[in-house]
């Protein structure tokens, strides 16, 4: 195992964190040499070999999360790599076993970007050994998110179709992946063709240009005319209404996301099949100890057969931090943008 940096002349071991002090865009996330700390009470410290970089970090840096920032901040809801020391009242872990991340903190509290990180012991599940630090660093935002929605509440049977926005996203290949998974039909969306063709191959039984074609009425093409039951989708703003015409009577809008920052209308029931609509966050499940049990069981089974299969776009260097997230911003990737911890 790598060692800790030496420390100052009082003993302490030190550890290299990203920070940033003020708003902004990537070039706010600096590399700081700092006290790595020990674990307290429910607490573990972990070497990290990698971490999963999501959207909703870049929100945070940017100050349009539904939390605000401390500073100095740090962030990272996800990362894989190995326990180094563990707190007192941790009795489900042990020095050296592998792990992996998952967002169940706030991010005013803890954070991953770093080489050597405190997180919650409750956040931290063991890693498959057949799951490498790369790819565990890219599961359990995308997995669990979907999880909520298409499996764990029943609404979605096998069969139905299911509409996922934005599909090109981590998050949105998980959600693919998942329905395939328990039977059920997914239709992929994205702006652009150029992705259309990827989105096939991830497992989507149809790709709508929704810069180019009508949604509703290629839902129907692809529907037989029935609809979608559910809708699954992170953009939010006034494109719900074209997506709740899509949605069959009965069946189900949820948004898990804010990319459009402008208000989000309810669907008019006088001018829409009748719909439930509902906001969802992977919290409501990752807060809950049953529930992320749950969740956990069914993507270990998923990872274990070979359904889920994290797509990974691309990987930068703990140094390159700021290139990485300016990468995420402009929304080109396919997949999960991972960055990886030399040591």
């Amino acid at each position: 195992m790598a060692s800790l940096l030496p420390g100052p002349e009082d003993g302490s071991t030190m550890a290299r964190h990203v920070l940033f002090d003020r708003l902004g865009g990537p070039e706010v996330l600096t590399l700081h040499t700092v006290d790595a700390g020990d674990p307290g009470p429910g607490e573990v410290r972990i070497r990290v070999d990698a971490i999963g970089l999501n959207r909703a970090e870049v929100m945070f840096r940017e100050g349009v999360y539904f939390e605000q920032p401390a500073f100095p901040a740090r962030l990272g809801y996800e990362a894989a790599g190995v326990v180094e020391a563990v707190g007192e009242d941790v009795a489900h872990l042990a020095v050296g076993d592998p792990i992996a991340v998952v967002p169940s903190f706030s991010l005013t509290r803890y954070g991953t970007y770093g080489d050597h990180v405190i997180v919650p012991a409750h956040a931290v599940l063991p890693r498959p050994a057949h799951v490498d630090p790369v790819r565990a660093a890219a599961v359990w935002m995308a997995y669990v998110t979907a999880y909520g929605p298409l499996f764990e509440t029943g609404e979605v049977r096998p069969g139905d179709h299911v509409l996922i926005s934005a599909a090109a996203g981590s998050v949105g290949l998980a959600a693919i992946q998942v329905a395939r998974h328990i039977g059920a039909i997914p239709i992929a969306t994205t702006r652009g063709a150029a992705k259309r063709d990827r989105l096939l191959e991830a497992g989507a039984a149809g790709v709508i240009v929704t810069g180019e074609e009508d949604l509703p009425a290629r839902v129907r093409e692809i529907t037989g005319g029935e609809g979608v039951r559910l809708a699954f989708d992170p953009i939010a703003g006034p494109g719900v209404e074209t997506i709740a015409q899509a949605i069959a009577p009965g069946g189900h809008l949820v948004v898990y996301g804010a990319l459009d920052p402008r208000p989000t209308p309810l669907p008019n029931a006088h001018s829409y099949p009748q719909v439930t609509s509902r906001t969802y966050t992977m919290h409501s499940i990752t807060s809950d100890p049953e529930r992320l049990r749950r969740a956990v069981s069914f993507v270990d089974a998923g990872l274990a057969l070979g359904s889920f299969s994290p797509v990974i776009d691309r990987t930068f260097d703990l140094t390159e931090i700021a290139d990485a997230h300016r990468y995420l911003a402009e929304g080109g990737h396919f997949g999960k943008v991972v960055v990886t911890v030399d040591h």
